[in-house]
């Protein structure tokens, strides 16, 4: 039997591992009780894990979604206790995103496992070089599922130049964007998200407009742009600081989402996700943004329909849970635990 541990998150990409799992006859072993406070959901964790040591058994799996924060370690000394084999899907590497962890202390904790899905080979290479011992598969790209099918209806602007931007804005993750209205001009970005940045502020601005909060669903179905950006950190230059240097290592899940949408994307040629949007023509890769008006201006309605198209099939992949299943039965290919 395979397992995994349902409990509720915000993040968008875990709940759709959860589903996408789900479809797969995995079973869910979290305990279902209600959430009224921070202790109440610690409690239900802490009941989860316990619970573990009960319901697996001899030659059963559990799928462990990483970081698990308390507990993970726990999780799979008890699975390897039970004779069971535990894959583990990471999602953020503590090293980089809240940094409060050491390589060495990660690369500790990840060494209970017994079959690691990465983001990435540059991810996979990381954790190689730091003494990672563990089999590792690479996921290649997070899905992402929703019910929205966005419209075809491409705005005709006489060029490919219309840009956006969905997330979070804040000046300590994306400074970059407080400087992308010079290095744009004349293409235009549209923002969408929740933050700091206020309407007032773009009155200067010529080149980029913001219009808030819009839920993920509605995005897909009415936003009209020719690119999603990925694009992260202190710089329009390349992908500095924290936020802008993770992108070497990880797969923002903001990536899946303009495909999904059907937009080819814009990333950072030195990121990890560039080999991967470059080579299935997903859309093109920049090492700053500098040069979008010259590279978008030398790009015919032929070629932006290659990246389009690429763009609208992939999402249909996506929106399957493609990638995570095929990452899936590699490793339990790998792990001798499909029946032949």
């Amino acid at each position: 039997m395979n397992y995994y541990i349902g409990l509720y998150s915000p993040n968008k990409a875990k709940r759709d591992i959860d589903e996408i799992m789900q479809s797969m006859n995995f079973k869910d072993i979290a305990i279902q009780m209600e959430e009224k406070n921070k202790a109440a959901r610690f409690f239900r964790k802490l009941l989860c894990v316990a619970k573990t040591w009960f319901v697996l058994k001899k030659g059963d799996l559990l799928l462990i979604q990483y970081p698990f924060k308390k507990y993970y370690s726990v999780l799979c000394k008890i699975a390897r206790s039970k004779g069971c084999k535990t894959i583990t899907l990471i999602h953020d590497l503590g090293t980089f995103r809240r940094q409060k962890l050491t390589a060495e202390m990660e690369i500790e904790r990840l060494s209970h496992t017994d079959y690691i899905i990465v983001h990435n080979e540059k991810m996979k290479g990381w954790l190689e070089e730091h003494g990672c011992a563990v089999p590792m598969g690479n996921l290649e790209i997070f899905d992402y599922l929703s019910a929205a099918e966005p419209c075809r209806e491409d705005e005709e602007r006489g060029g490919f130049d219309r840009i956006v931007y969905a997330g979070g804005i804040h000046r300590r993750k994306n400074a970059f964007i407080y400087k992308t209205n010079d290095a744009i001009a004349p293409c235009h970005l549209d923002l969408y998200g929740p933050g700091e940045l206020k309407e007032e502020d773009c009155r200067q601005w010529q080149n980029v407009s913001y219009h808030g909060l819009i839920a993920s669903d509605e995005f897909i179905r009415v936003v009209k742009a020719n690119w999603g950006l990925v694009w992260d950190g202190d710089s329009v230059d390349g992908c500095s600081g924290i936020w802008g240097s993770y992108l070497r290592y990880n797969n923002p899940h903001k990536t899946s989402f303009y495909l999904r949408a059907g937009m080819p994307v814009i990333v950072w040629k030195e990121s990890a996700m560039a080999p991967f949007i470059t080579d299935n023509k997903l859309g093109i890769a920049v090492g700053s943004l500098n040069e979008l008006p010259e590279r978008l201006k030398a790009i015919d309605a032929d070629e932006y329909a290659i990246y389009k198209d690429a763009a609208m099939a992939i999402k249909e992949k996506l929106n399957s849970g493609f990638y995570f299943k095929k990452a899936f039965w590699q490793a339990a290919e790998t792990l001798d635990l499909i029946q032949k």
